[in-house]
């Protein structure tokens, strides 16, 4: 349902500095980014609000949240009368043929036997098969209905969909959701073969036997689904895409793209203009109540490139998609106009404010906002294709006629005049979430809107007027931090972390407690949905703890918080405190003991480092000093517990783990001593020290120390062990290091260091710590290059992953995750280094 209305700095090496083709008055020094992103940030504020490219060029695909459901942004500039299209994609709205369960309820046969030969064919017998509501899995995976789980587990489904028309001009998309290894038949025909892998919302044409094996009347799509731990899931449905006129047919030539901390640069010929475009995230952490605004800004400069004058137009749309779960929502969009800005505005007509929780989910309340000033600029809300067309014939947005919930659009037009100089101008995005975390049974407002005194309307306002000073701040900032990560890792290393910035500072939502603390919480993106997770805290504080030791505390406060209300009442650290954004208490089927304590203890000691003092281990001492007798009783040879590294099976006697628990009754060590707590620091020292010998006993393995103390021919990257050497805790000889390291070196494969012996895949956060334990840069840069080129390589178009494949441009899970925080670690090091001197 739509309703319509029309309102009318830093020095650097020469080399390293390159300046935008712009205006003189404009320029800035930028150290240029070469790394083709696997997808590239374009709004990034937090793990609901969130728009990236997953092509090489802006125009070849739609924007598309993190989870990869289109968020349709679409922009066009208009020259003498002739149209480029320079963002998003013209594609007409899917029709259902057979829906997701995620989209509405579906029937099929289903045995959890395995059937007799041919039972994916059309004329298979499944009489004596159950019937049952898809989707099939576990408890807790999206949509399911019908409870299918277990290790080493299968299912075989038949579904019967009837086809009404078929049409050979239409385009017919699979879209399916599986967890892990899934096959499915169309007709007979195998179409999907996965292998061991976990997607959700994959979307495939149809091509070949299979698409021509669809007939009007009965049809038979049959899906094998094998869980092979974890979570299951099995989902699919049948969309057309039926063909309709385009009107931005013609496409910019991007001739840039580059990925910066806080922007994202494109720069594009349209006939006889250029246009530089940029997408400006101003999350700057020295100030929270600026990082935590929900408001981006897509800024524009146009140029004549033939030195003669030209008339132009420019136009952005926006589908409400951006503030549904589902594009399929029932939907009311509205436009206005306040003190020379026009405001367009759209959400779910049910609002159901924090009604649901998950991993694979988006929101679907509060409201988002498009915004630009007034001046010379016209705004529609209606059906995306009349916008289109007037916009091509005309050059303005106009009336818009309704549009049906997968066509309409929140349109923008503005007429940059005849111009024959540079002219600029932005549009700013925004969303209002009204509530956005609950909190122990308490609803809590954004940080921004923390009092509840503060209107979108307002901040939006405030947002525009303080562009300018903004822009130029973000640009001074990615200036200094490209800079700063190259003269502490290379180059490569700098355009990884520039990558990595928004992308784990959007993967969090910054909330204050009922108590005045902060939050800081973060959401486990594609791989359960928990919030506030500790094992994901931990990777990601080196960047926190680099810029704002204040949000390094709001990633424990809840963990603290969590033990000392007696909420949690075991002698060792949560895993979560729920399942995003429902933080009511953990969620996660197990515990991980020694990880989360060890993890908790290490980040105290950093804070106390960075800070130079130990105030925050003072308010939480009893509680650390529980964590650490824990890990005293069980930390040195691990049961077999749960651990962050787990993808490949748990196990007993993790070595590495192990480093963790020694390191973690070190910190509480060090902590007692900067507390003046002289028994207390000698007793955790101590007790380290020793643990540490034995270790080394336990786990030597001739030329590297071992993965579990009890199998030799083993290995694993034992990256805990860097904050022995950033914290300077003395508690395992350098050489454990270092010999590690040269065996590691031995084990590279073309895109890095697997994370143990028995796979191929890593964790690409803990390549980069165990890059860290080397003492000079050129082996640091011998272990990062590899990554680098991965995610320069990559086939899979996702906002970087921290878990892939060594041996083959793929991930094999996660994706936008905040872990990437992680990166920072060598930095930090840097910044330890020289705060020390």
């Amino acid at each position: 349902m739509i309703k319509s209305t029309l309102i009318a700095l830093a020095l650097t090496p020469a080399w390293f500095l390159t300046t935008c083709n712009v205006p003189e008055h404009q320029t800035s020094a930028v150290v240029p980014n070469a790394l083709r992103a696997p997808a590239y940030p374009l709004v990034t504020v937090d793990p609901y609000f969130s728009g990236w490219s997953t092509s090489d060029r802006l125009y070849d695909d739609a924007v598309r949240h993190w989870t990869e459901e289109k968020r349709p942004l679409t922009g066009a500039i208009r020259v003498d009368g002739r149209v480029y299209r320079f963002m998003g994609i013209e594609e007409p709205p899917l029709v259902t043929l057979a829906p997701m369960a995620s989209e509405a309820g579906w029937t099929a046969r289903y045995t959890r036997q395995a059937p007799a030969r041919g039972w994916h064919e059309p004329g298979f017998d499944d009489s004596g098969w159950s019937e049952g509501a898809a989707a099939f899995g576990s408890e807790g995976e999206t949509a399911v209905c019908t409870v299918w789980d277990g290790d080493g587990t299968e299912i075989f489904v038949r579904r019967e969909i009837t086809l009404d028309e078929i049409d050979d001009g239409w385009k017919i998309l699979l879209i399916y959701s599986h967890d892990d290894d899934f096959t499915l038949y169309i007709n007979g025909r195998e179409t999907v073969n996965t292998g061991y892998r976990w997607n959700k919302d994959v979307l495939i044409i149809l091509e070949g036997e299979a698409r021509q094996s669809l007939r009007v009347g009965r049809n038979v799509i049959a899906a094998h689904g094998k869980n092979m731990t974890g979570g299951a899931l099995v989902d699919f449905g049948l969309y057309a895409e039926k063909t309709s006129e385009q009107y931005f047919e013609t496409t910019a030539e991007q001739l840039s793209a580059d990925v910066q901390a806080t922007q994202t640069r494109y720069r594009f010929a349209c006939g006889t203009v250029d246009l530089q475009l940029t997408f400006t995230a101003p999350l700057l952490m020295h100030d929270l109540d600026l990082l935590s605004r929900p408001v981006n800004y897509i800024s524009y400069s146009v140029t004549p490139n033939d030195g003669q004058a030209h008339e132009v137009e420019i136009y952005f749309d926006a589908a409400p998609a951006w503030a549904l779960d589902k594009a399929e929502q029932e939907s009311a969009s509205e436009t206005f106009e306040k003190d020379g800005l026009l405001f367009l505005k759209t959400g779910s007509t049910a609002q159901e404010i924090l009604g649901k929780r998950g991993d694979n989910v988006r929101i679907d309340w509060g409201y988002f906002y498009l915004c630009a000033e007034a001046d010379r600029t016209e705004a529609a809300a209606g059906n995306a294709a009349a916008m289109h067309a007037r916009f091509k014939n005309e050059g303005a947005v106009g009336n818009a006629a309704p549009g049906a919930d997968g066509d309409s659009r929140l349109a923008l037009s503005r007429s940059l005049g005849k111009i024959n100089g540079t002219v600029e101008g932005k549009i700013m995005v925004g969303y209002d979430d009204i509530y956005a975390i609950q909190y122990f049974g308490e609803n809590l407002r954004p940080y921004w809107n923390r009092d509840g005194k503060r209107s979108i309307e307002a901040v939006l306002h405030q947002a525009c007027a303080d562009y300018a000073e903004l822009k130029a701040a973000c640009d001074r900032f990615d200036l200094e931090l490209m800079t700063k990560a190259a003269d502490a890792g290379g180059k490569e290393y700098a355009e990884l972390c520039a990558l990595a910035y928004r992308q784990s500072i959007s993967a969090h939502k910054l909330v204050e407690a009922p108590n005045g603390e902060l939050l800081f919480l973060s959401k486990e993106n594609f791989s359960n949905g928990s919030i506030g997770t500790v094992d994901v805290t931990y990777p990601s504080a080196p960047l926190y703890l680099l810029y704002n030791t204040e949000l390094a505390k709001g990633l424990l406060n809840h963990i603290f918080y969590y033990s000392e209300s007696g909420r949690w009442t075991k002698p060792f650290a949560a895993h979560d405190v729920g399942t995003y954004p429902q933080a009511n208490g953990q969620t996660y089927g197990g515990d991980m003991p020694v990880e989360e304590s060890g993890n908790m203890l290490i980040l105290t000691a950093a804070i106390a480092v960075r800070e130079g003092n130990a105030d925050y281990a003072a308010q939480h001492w009893p509680t650390l000093a529980v964590w650490a007798d824990y890990l005293a009783e069980k930390g040195l040879d691990p049961e077999n517990q749960l651990c962050t590294d787990d993808f490949a099976g748990h196990f007993a006697h993790n070595a590495n783990l192990s480093v963790k628990a020694i390191l973690g009754i070190a910190s509480c060590g060090y902590l007692a001593e900067r507390l003046g707590k002289k028994e207390e620091a000698e007793k955790y020292a101590s007790l380290a020290r020793t643990m540490a010998a034995k270790w080394i006993e336990m786990a030597d393995d001739g030329d590297h120390f071992r993965l579990t103390f009890d199998q030799p021919g083993t290995w694993s990257q034992k990256y805990n062990l860097v904050w022995d050497k950033l914290l300077r805790l003395g508690i395992f000889p350098p050489t454990v290091a270092q010999k590690e390291i040269a065996y590691y070196l031995t084990k590279q494969d073309v895109y890095g260091l697997p994370l143990d012996n028995r796979q191929t895949y890593t964790k690409s956060d803990w390549v980069v710590w165990t890059a860290t334990l080397a003492t000079d840069r050129e082996t640091f840069e011998r272990f990062i290059r590899p990554v680098h080129l991965f995610m320069h390589e990559t086939t899979d178009r996702v906002p970087m992953s921290d878990w892939y494949f060594t041996d083959i441009p793929m991930h094999a899970g996660f994706q936008a995750r905040s872990v990437v925080g992680g990166y920072f670690i060598k930095m930090l090091e840097a910044e330890l280094d020289r705060q020390r001197q």
